[in-house]
């Protein structure tokens, strides 16, 4: 088993309860409220920007060239990834330059940042995966169960697509070839994983 896949089975429970959160249920079946779902919007936009440094970061920490170019690779995702984002704030005027982050984005992106700074690559991918992996998970789960097009379609087809489970393999792999501690890993890994509950439990819980 590889130090990836080690990580994902290791942290079901919570890949479980992100599941289970009213507000993934309510893209499930299209009953999430707009507001609440624009309020996320703009929320992870703000999220993705720090990700896309923690890329940066992690390239000019790659210890070899081809996982320099896989880290950049991987920020042009996020780059495209944030265009989709874009286009739900202009159709439900969410500006994305007036958003402030909420306790528990900032959290997540203190946190990411951190680690990208002071950590290895390897330690910055065990950050960085359950994100990847989470979202390939719920977009498989919610597109294999969607009965019928609603508001929320798109982003199912968006993390259910097999382009984006490649990039989550992308990064997977650089995770099993760069992680050197496996305790470390696993510690950052499992908090990033509650960051992510705790983001859509936010969201949830948002009071427009």
């Amino acid at each position: 088993m590889t130090i990836s896949s080690d990580l994902w089975q290791a942290n079901q429970d919570l890949a479980q309860a992100c599941l289970k959160n009213p507000f993934v249920q309510g893209i499930a079946d299209g009953s999430l409220p707009k507001e609440l779902f624009a309020y996320y919007v703009g929320q992870d936009a703000f999220f993705l920007e720090a990700f896309a440094r923690a890329y940066s970061i992690a390239a000019a920490k790659a210890p070899d060239w081809e996982g320099f170019g896989v880290f950049h690779t991987l920020a042009g995702g996020v780059l495209e990834e944030l265009q989709l984002h874009q286009g739900y704030a202009q159709e439900w005027g969410v500006d994305l330059q007036a958003i402030e982050p909420g306790a528990a984005t900032r959290r997540y992106t203190d946190f990411l940042l951190a680690t990208a700074w002071s950590g290895d690559a390897g330690l910055t991918t065990a950050a960085m995966v359950p994100c990847m992996r989470l979202y390939t998970f719920l977009g498989q789960q919610l597109g294999a169960s969607q009965k019928s097009e609603h508001t929320y379609t798109t982003w199912i087809r968006t993390y259910s697509s097999p382009e984006f489970d490649q990039l989550a393999q992308q990064l997977e792999q650089l995770c099993d070839r760069y992680t050197i501690h496996p305790a470390p890993a696993h510690t950052t890994y499992r908090y990033a994983m509650q960051c992510e509950h705790d983001f859509f439990q936010a969201a949830w819980s948002y009071d427009a």
